[in-house]
């Protein structure tokens, strides 16, 4: 599925850009903090969001190329 760039695309990926900041924040808190099963829980909220952004634009039709480490 392809989507155009449109107000309604850049509105749905600015909330998903500001929900992986902000669940980003708190892994960032919790690591300061040592605490580790606050980190944990932080770690996989970070990961889910950031999973939401990159299927969003996959589904939008934009492509990204990751680097193979290793």
């Amino acid at each position: 599925m392809h989507q155009p760039i449109d107000d309604h695309f850049l509105l749905k990926y600015r909330a998903l850009l500001d929900a992986e900041d902000l669940a980003f924040d708190e892994l960032e808190h919790a690591c300061e903090d040592g605490d580790r099963m606050q980190f944990d829980k932080d770690m996989v909220d970070w990961q889910n969001a950031l999973e939401h952004k990159l299927v969003f634009l996959a589904n939008a039709g934009i492509e990204l190329k990751l680097p193979v480490l290793g």
